[in-house]
């Protein structure tokens, strides 16, 4: 006897969500190895859609003097030039739980360095 119920999107038995049918005949659970005929859920309609997010633009500098750096410019020293004045900008690189990654770019020499926060 099944413990869950109800919504054939999820395991009867353990309750974790089914993969999408393919060519075989039967939905197998990942975790528990439960299968369901596809015949039971034929009543359904699926659908999917695969939506790519556009593509933000490069933040990665150009050797060019004429470009700008862009960012607010704090008091911290270059480890290569050891000069004062350094852009910086932040990226959530790792999980959520974690904190963000800060970017350092110097405005003299353009050198790069990160900092894990």
């Amino acid at each position: 006897m099944s413990r869950f119920g109800g919504d054939l999107n999820f395991c009867l038995e353990c309750g974790n969500v089914l993969l999408l049918p393919g060519i075989q005949d039967t939905v197998c659970c990942p975790r528990c190895s439960f299968c369901i005929p596809v015949a039971e859920i034929s009543g359904q309609e699926i659908h999917s859609t695969v939506i790519f997010s556009p593509m933000e633009e490069s933040v990665a500098l150009e050797k060019n003097d004429d470009s700008k750096l862009k960012g607010p410019v704090i008091d911290r020293r270059c480890s290569r030039c050891n000069k004062e004045g350094m852009v910086y900008h932040t990226r959530q690189m790792r999980s959520a739980d974690e904190g963000q990654t800060v970017f350092f770019t110097c405005i003299h020499c353009r050198y790069q360095e990160k900092e894990d926060s």
